[in-house]
């Protein structure tokens, strides 16, 4: 009887304590892995508290930052009076906060934009009134003495005057679909100078200024709306419609952009004489705290030279004070973090070969460089004047990470944030406080409260339920390594390993990249991978029995502008290299199978698949494209020119593209689009499958109804993903 329990004592041992469940793609497209953070936040004017969104969108919550105490509940749909509401989809403080604006049926329009109705919520009485009667609105904004909301609809401006019974007038009456927005930005600006709203008031609440673009002379572009399914189109049913828009291609025109200013009191609406290219670009508008002074910021077309005016709105003359030059494109961190204070603002600039922030007055006289070194600035957070200390956040120390820092006038530098990976900060309106976002590449979100000596004050998010969640998970492993190409160059990457790794046998490889100009996804963060949430996607592929990677070539950011700039005026060429010398370098590897590695991306990344797959070199089994961009003469204007000039000054770069090495493809592809795609268009995979069957290449493709850039909605990302799995599997093994 020993014997027997002694032998079974022996085989338990032996045997897994508990077999771990294997992830389902459903599981890893639904969301399940994505972890909470914390949604709705937003400093209170005291500093020292914070609002936050909280029961499922129902209320509106005051907390305490240094207690983490809920201190008054300043909205509740239950107690609001006049409107029934079940949720909320977001709000806007009014510079007091005795008003909220309720927003409610949110529409999304492209990236950025959205509709939305909205209501105006006393939180002394609890009522409820409609913004306004006229229809749902965009870009609700109030003036900075609270006593009015301006407004977009039907592209123009309106303005609600909160002390007049909420009276409304119409600003501007020359806003038309396809040919004159005011106060809100064209497609183009919206998503490639990522805004959302191009108007402003004056600091003593006198006056309006926005950007007004006449696309008028712009090309349309149309694309067929089917019926579909989720959701479906009813008006659609018997006839597909046509939707268009003005889309300007490499070379065409755009938009002619002014600014204007509109004298609340008078009325009286001026153009203002800031001196412009005529072909150039309005990138950002911003009233300082000196009502007399507007800046606006403009652009050459080729993007290479950065202008900040001041300009007196009543006067409308304007006076050049900074002017950023570089050999290539100026980042669009100079205009899209740029931060003014009572006779001083702040920039960011890489005329030092990185990012880095500098200190002007409104004289255009440059106080000091604030922050320098071979590191990028990632984020400009503030400037606590009274201390003379700034708030930021960079990569010092490595492109992988990122940390919040704090940089006193005697150059003290102090590091904020303590957990090696990604931090992101929100700093309280008088910098005493900040909302820590950290995770790194197998940790969820942790949201914390920090002091501004980074002292940890409250954790608001820790997602311990996910992390229990993933520890029965089958997961493999992730491990960031680096090496050198043929041609010298180090390059960064992560390799996502089975969980049962065996060093003695021979796997075949995913190669996930982006490359575009700039982008990073070789970092240490819980976004990592093709689809986010702690490369889950990946980890999934890995019990299919694959190793993952991703490594981030020439001309992506976080290691300076040579790195980044030197695939200027030939995108695809020097990243499609590093992709294959990637796959050479895997190949060398004892555990990986070289006959077998594949390749896939999405939008740029689906681009540089079908460069690599053609670059010469045949040393990718197959690949995924989806939604690539396959000649850049089809994308837009403000993304393509940066980095290419145009096609009439740039021919030969822009030949070199998918369509024209169809002939070269190496491998079996897998060719994926939405057929409503706003941003990349089907054009590009239709023309480029078309070479690939004048070239007698087969291939296979898949295209999704009504779908935009993102692929998704009803069961279409898990439609996607398994068809991508069961492509790998019948290539791959």
């Amino acid at each position: 009887m020993k014997k027997i329990l002694a032998l079974l004592l022996m085989l338990a041992t032996l045997l897994p304590t508990s077999a771990k469940d294997k992830l389902k793609i459903e599981d890893v497209m639904g969301g399940k892995y994505r972890g909470e953070s914390v949604y709705g936040w937003n400093p209170s004017k005291d500093g020292d508290s914070f609002f936050q969104i909280t029961d499922r969108g129902t209320k509106i919550q005051r907390y305490s930052f240094k207690t983490g105490e809920l201190l008054e509940t300043v909205f509740d749909v239950s107690t609001a009076r006049n409107v029934k509401l079940s949720s909320i989809d977001g709000y806007i403080m009014s510079p007091a906060e005795d008003n909220i604006l309720i927003q409610t049926e949110r529409k999304s329009i492209y990236r950025r934009s959205s509709t939305a109705v909205n209501y105006i919520y006393n939180v002394k009485n609890k009522t409820m009134t409609p913004l306004s009667e006229g229809g749902p609105q965009q870009e609700p904004l109030f003036s900075p003495d609270g006593t009015m909301i301006a407004f977009v609809r039907n592209n123009n401006i309106f303005l609600v005057k909160l002390l007049y019974n909420n009276s409304e007038s119409q600003v501007t009456k020359d806003g038309e679909y396809n040919k004159v927005l005011n106060g809100i930005p064209d497609w183009v600006y919206e998503e490639e100078f990522g805004l959302s709203r191009a108007f402003d008031f004056s600091a003593d609440s006198q006056m309006l200024a926005w950007i007004r673009y006449d696309e008028s002379e712009v090309p349309e572009f149309r694309f067929t709306m089917f019926q579909g399914l989720a959701p479906k189109i009813d008006s659609n049913t018997l006839y597909p419609n046509e939707y268009s828009y003005k889309y300007p291609v490499p070379g065409v025109n755009n938009s002619k952009v002014c600014v204007k200013t509109f004298d609340i009191k008078s009325r009286a609406i001026r153009d203002m004489k800031v001196p412009l290219d005529a072909d150039g670009y309005i990138p950002r508008i911003h009233f300082t705290k000196d009502p007399s002074k507007l800046a606006i910021m403009t652009l050459n077309r080729h993007q290479n030279r950065f202008d900040i005016y001041m300009c007196n709105p009543r006067s409308t003359e304007c006076q050049l004070i900074v002017r950023d030059e570089a050999p290539q494109y100026v980042e669009e961190s100079a205009y899209g973090n740029i931060c003014f204070y009572d006779k001083n603002f702040v920039v960011m600039s890489e005329k030092s070969g990185h990012n880095h922030l500098y200190l002007y007055n409104f004289n255009g006289q440059l106080i000091k460089q604030i922050t320098s070194g071979d590191f990028e600035v990632t984020d400009f957070y503030g400037w606590d004047q009274l201390t003379n200390t700034f708030y930021y956040q960079s990569n010092e120390g490595s492109p992988l990470r990122k940390n919040v820092y704090k940089l006193d006038g005697k150059g003290k530098k102090t590091r904020l944030t303590s957990q090696d990976g990604t931090n992101s900060a929100l700093f309280s309106g008088n910098l005493k406080y900040f909302l820590n976002t950290w995770s790194n590449a197998d940790t969820p979100n942790v949201c914390t409260i920090n002091d501004n000596t980074g002292k940890v004050l409250r954790t608001l998010v820790d997602n311990k339920a996910l992390k229990e969640t993933l520890a029965t998970k089958e997961l493999g492993t992730k491990e960031f390594f680096t090496f050198t190409t043929g041609e010298g160059i180090t390059l960064n990457g992560y390799m996502v390993k089975p969980a049962d790794f065996n060093a003695g046998k021979k796997y075949p490889v995913l190669m996930f990249q982006y490359s575009g100009p700039g982008s990073q996804k070789v970092v240490d963060s819980w976004s990592i991978g093709g689809q986010g949430n702690g490369a889950m996607w990946e980890n999934f592929l890995c019990s299919e029995g694959f190793i993952c990677v991703c490594v981030d070539g020439r001309g992506t950011g976080g290691r300076g502008a040579e790195f980044e700039k030197c695939t200027y005026m030939n995108i695809g060429n020097k990243e499609a290299k590093d992709q294959v010398e990637t796959a050479i370098y895997l190949g060398t590897l004892p555990y990986v199978d070289k006959n077998n590695i594949a390749i896939w991306g999405w939008s740029y990344g689906g681009f540089n698949t079908l460069m690599s797959m053609s670059e010469g070199r045949p040393v990718f089994k197959c690949g995924v494209a989806v939604a690539p961009p396959t000649s850049w003469r089809f994308y837009d204007t403000i993304y393509t020119e940066r980095y290419m000039r145009t096609p009439q000054e740039n021919a030969a770069g822009y030949d070199d593209c998918p369509i024209n090495r169809a002939a070269q493809l190496s491998g079996n592809l897998l060719l994926v689009h939405g057929l409503a795609d706003d941003n990349v268009h089907f054009r590009n995979s239709a023309e480029y499958s078309e070479a690939l069957v004048q070239a007698n290449k087969q291939f296979e493709m898949q295209v999704y109804t009504n779908r935009n850039h993102n692929i998704s909605g009803g069961n279409t990302r898990i439609h996607l993903f398994n068809r991508i799995n069961d492509f790998l599997l019948r290539n791959l093994k």
